[in-house]
């Protein structure tokens, strides 16, 4: 038997079915997109080095029919959990295969990504297919009209944390006091028919750095007040639908706008089809009469960990010295979206330690352009290429070797400089003071 802490609220299981629907509508559709965009092959299958994460170098992709065959698998099983068919099994499959994808390769990393594996990985240990699924229309034992409030208050706060972060995130100097990048970014969107010369304008920018960092700031106090609800709601949607037509960030807007939805009362999705469909009362559960349901000391355990886990994560980038649109420490899992506009430079050049000559190293012989273009802005990526170059080299007699970095980057429209010291063998260990400061 496990111990019980307390009793919670037991809430309408509508809200929670229509968010695993829509999640597993999304990426259903988000899969198609990738594999009918060519990017199955051009990011996991013609690269013949990948860009691995530190505590997982050993993940690797699998040979090029097993990833088109896992990501044809990847959509079946997100309409699988659009569908709560065996859902338990198919949501955890789906986390298991979307994440193992995503830590194949860095320079694949966008928020959104991160954002669909922690969803489908808190969605395996929540009941989504209490009602309107195929396992409750099967299974009756696997009926229940309501659920645990922690359930839907988890996922609650796993959404502000991605709007709070966003938001601290844009209270630095580039973007509230010169409005970088969205002066670069709006004003390449000029040419749209009737607004487009209003981008153009400076102060438009400002206008919309100013209003950005305090919607992600604010949207979640407005979201979770039932009387500015509705409006807050849809200034979520009118947000994102402009982020989307002026901005090529894939399927975040539209991830935003579905999952959002959870803000809204338990049982929204039963008013806003009047009633229709309506579930049956459980016995032990009826609708309309106050109940509630026990917590473990386990779920309670779980909930706290995944919570300093979601806030510390972010919290890397404050650390100080860290810079993360700069350095690349602490940018990642940590909600700095839409920040970055940069762009980089970087030739390698190899030396040979006993006779001291040096070459240079065609970067191309190792990665794709798409992933070039990637680690030029990130030195951690271009540490890890240099190292990659050495073990090559020396595995091919070249000796003992050290490989540097002539590297350069701009960030938000500021001056080119250099971004890593030139001096520093990247293939070895590296001094404190290896990236050089903006």
């Amino acid at each position: 038997m496990v111990t019980e802490i307390g009793r919670r609220p037991a809430i309408d299981a509508a809200s929670l079915a229509v968010f695993r629907i829509l999640f597993g509508l999304l990426m259903a559709v988000s899969t198609v997109r990738f594999m009918a965009l060519g990017w199955v092959g051009e990011f996991y299958v013609v690269p013949t080095f990948h860009f691995t994460w530190d505590l997982l170098p050993w993940v690797a992709p699998l040979p090029a029919p097993l990833m088109y065959g896992l990501f044809s698998a990847l959509v079946v099983l997100a309409l699988a959990v659009a569908a709560g068919f065996h859902y338990r099994l198919c949501t955890a499959l789906f986390f298991a295969g979307f994440t193992y994808v995503e830590l194949i390769d860095k320079t694949t990393y966008l928020n959104h990504y991160y954002l669909a594996s922690l969803l489908s990985g808190l969605l395996v240990f929540l009941p989504a297919n209490a009602v309107w699924s195929v396992d409750a229309w099967r299974r009756p034992g696997a009926y229940s009209p309501t659920i645990p409030s922690w359930t839907v208050d988890l996922l609650r706060f796993q959404i502000g944390v991605v709007y709070v972060f966003a938001g601290l995130a844009k209270i630095n100097a580039d973007w509230l006091l010169e409005a970088q990048p969205l002066r670069i970014w709006l004003a390449a969107s000029s040419d749209m028919p009737i607004v487009g010369p209003l981008f153009a304008q400076v102060w438009a920018a400002y206008v919309f750095s100013w209003f950005g960092a305090a919607y992600d700031l604010a949207i979640v106090i407005f979201l979770l007040w039932r009387p500015t609800r509705p409006v807050a709601y849809a200034t979520v949607v009118l947000f994102h639908v402009m982020t989307a037509l002026l901005f090529p960030i894939g399927m975040f807007p539209w991830i935003m706008i579905a999952v959002t939805t959870i803000f809204f009362p338990p049982d929204w999705p039963r008013r806003f089809i009047g009633g229709r469909g309506k579930a049956q009362a459980h016995p032990l559960q009826p609708i309309g009469q106050a109940t509630s349901m026990a917590m473990s000391i386990r779920t309670a355990a779980f909930i706290a960990v995944y919570v300093v886990i979601q806030v510390a994560l972010p919290l890397r980038a404050y650390w100080p010295g860290a810079d993360p649109e700069w350095t690349c420490r602490g940018f990642n899992f940590a909600w700095r979206v839409m920040l970055v506009e940069k762009a980089g430079h970087t030739e390698l050049v190899a030396a040979d330690r006993g006779t001291g000559r040096q070459w240079p190293i065609r970067t191309r012989d190792y990665v794709t352009e798409r992933q070039e273009k990637m680690m030029a802005q990130d030195p951690f990526m271009i540490r890890a290429l240099a190292r990659h170059v050495a073990d090559d080299l020396r595995a091919r007699g070249a000796g003992n070797v050290e490989v540097r970095a002539d590297s350069f980057a701009a960030l938000n429209g500021h001056p080119l400089q250099r971004l890593i010291d030139p001096a520093v063998d990247l293939s070895a260990a590296v001094p404190p003071n290896w990236i050089v400061p903006r």
